[in-house]
């Protein structure tokens, strides 16, 4: 399997904003991430957590020096656009990485 780092990050919106931040992660952040050439795709769960909405963001980049090229220098820092911000009651400041043991799928 070759070496891939995992970025994890949580935001939560209120149930009349929450489709605002899913399309928001599905055009602008999209693209932000497709022109990082270590990029190796994304996942946005989406849960009910009582009256809000919990967005869990998984990103995969091919190694930290990419996550850089993503995050700037302090790769633990959120990425938190302008637009998420006004979709997003509050977020995760910092964010986790870790290291891709395994990759199953069908």
């Amino acid at each position: 399997m070759r070496r891939m780092i995992a970025r994890m990050w949580r935001g939560w919106a209120s149930t009349t904003t929450a489709d605002d931040y899913q399309h928001h992660y599905e055009s602008e952040v999209a693209g932000h991430l497709q022109r990082v050439a270590g990029f190796r795709g994304a996942r946005l769960l989406r849960r009910q957590d009582g009256e809000e909405v919990m967005f869990t963001s998984i990103t995969f980049f091919a190694g930290m020096d990419d996550v850089r090229a993503f995050a700037g220098e302090d790769p633990e820092r959120a990425v938190v656009e302008e637009t998420a911000r006004r979709a997003l009651t509050r977020w995760d400041e910092r964010v986790t990485h870790h290291e891709v043991t395994a990759d199953l799928q069908r």
